[in-house]
């Protein structure tokens, strides 16, 4: 793996003694792991490398795999999100937001900060997180003429002049820092209502943004490391992970006509990096995936207790998204595992396996592909990686039931095939620590 691709998850690999390297060797191409039992091994998709294109009728069979992919030169995928109509947008180092729409180029627009870390939609704004610390809004077409229109800047320009001529400031100089981040932006996530903006960054602060005005309303020191996600999710609580191992959980209160956000419990605490986290729709559930490939899982109705882990992949757990029953779980193995939720208890389905890269960021659409309808059911998966493409997936509740696996190559509970729920000894893991990162300019 280059090194520049360790780098921007903010660890790298190192092995323990007694493990020899060369026993486990990563992913690569459109093999899966070397190791694994013959059924997990799957005929290539001759459209493995078709840009944007359909070669299956969706209606006809029920197809879980790859539909089409996008390759283009513009660098590493880092961040992908899926809006109203069928569009999707992806952001990469190149500084450009890409807009797509029915398998072909839509639009796009380009900001002249760095790398484009994150993208949420909300309606018609389009919010992206970028590694100047900046976050940056849009606003898409009325029509559809495509031109997607920049709107603000969170900080706005005038609360920077306002703070810096603050005289406070020149006092405490961190006091400054209350309405700007000072590194990265790595994740962006919306309040339920979708009246606020939560943003997490490498500087180890959380801000939450009123959308209306964009304006900072509280900024929080929430770790001692680089928090690596932020996600709002129920009963007014925030859930944010860092690679200092910990899940922290904070609550929104409401002050007269304002609110404020105070620190409720630590979840997790471990020493490996947490490195996404995701709400599922029924917002029963939290996911939290960490940097030894392992998907702590915790249920909100019962008071947020840990429910078990999803163990499916042997590197780094890089992304997360639901839909639904269905959790995905992307990882610097380059596959993106496939499960279902039935109450409590989880089950692996399949694995999608086509990227060259480590899966950076997933998102499941919502221009009509999913459907509801007990197995009929299907929905379309995007996902993004460092080897500079994105795919697109069919996932089929129909397939999955039809050939469901009993599960990956990994420790399971043979009473109920679902994942074990406990971690694995550390003879069996690989250790993870992080490195400084290099900010690209």
């Amino acid at each position: 793996m280059l090194q520049a691709d360790q780098e921007e998850y903010s660890f790298r690999f190192s092995y323990p003694p007694e493990v020899n390297p060369a026993d486990h060797p990563p992913a690569t191409g459109d093999s899966t792991w070397d190791q694994s039992p013959s059924f997990w091994e799957e005929p290539p998709s001759p459209i493995s490398k078709s840009p944007w294109s359909s070669h299956v009728a969706p209606e006809l069979c029920p197809y879980t795999g790859l539909m089409g992919a996008l390759v283009r030169e513009e660098g590493h995928v880092y961040s992908l999100a899926a809006g109203a109509g069928g569009l999707l947008y992806t952001g990469s180092d190149s500084k450009n937001i890409r807009v797509w729409k029915n398998q072909k180029e839509f639009s796009g627009f380009k900001s002249n900060s760095g790398l484009v870390k994150a993208i949420i939609v909300a309606g018609d704004r389009i919010f992206t997180g970028h590694q100047d610390g900046k976050i940056r809004v849009w606003k898409a077409p009325a029509r559809d003429s495509g031109d997607h229109k920049r709107v603000g800047t969170m900080p706005t320009l005038k609360a920077s002049i306002k703070s810096s001529f603050n005289p406070n400031n020149y006092i405490d100089a961190r006091k400054n820092r209350k309405i700007k981040h000072i590194d990265a932006i790595s994740s962006l996530s919306l309040s339920e209502d979708e009246s606020l903006l939560y943003s997490a960054s490498w500087d180890k602060t959380i801000k939450i943004w009123r959308i209306s005005d964009s304006k900072c309303l509280e900024s929080i020191q929430a770790h001692d490391d680089a928090v690596n996600s932020v996600v709002a999710g129920f009963d007014g609580l925030v859930f944010s992970g860092s690679a200092d191992g910990n899940v922290k959980v904070w609550r929104r209160e409401f002050q007269g006509k304002g609110t404020k956000h105070f620190f409720n419990q630590t979840l997790l605490k471990q020493d490996c990096a947490i490195t996404a986290l995701a709400v599922d729709p029924s917002s029963s559930f939290l996911y939290c995936g960490s940097s030894d490939g392992l998907v702590h899982f915790y249920e909100r109705h019962k008071c947020l207790s840990h429910a078990g882990v999803l163990r499916g992949h042997r590197l780094a757990v890089l992304c997360l998204a639901t839909s639904e029953n269905l959790v995905f779980t992307g990882s610097a193995d380059t596959n993106i595992c496939v499960w279902r939720r039935e109450g409590a208890n989880h089950f692996f389905l399949t694995v999608l396996s086509g990227h060259d890269g480590p899966v950076k960021c997933l998102a499941v659409g919502d221009d009509g592909g999913a459907h509801s309808g007990g197995l009929d059911r299907h929905c379309t998966v995007y996902s993004g990686s460092l080897d500079k493409s994105v795919k697109i997936w069919r996932v089929s509740a129909q397939t999955a039931a039809m050939y469901s696996r009993p599960g990956p190559p990994f420790q399971r509970d043979h009473r109920n095939h679902s994942a074990t729920h406990g971690v694995p000894s550390s003879h069996n893991k690989l250790k993870l620590k992080r490195v400084p990162r290099i900010v690209q300019k």
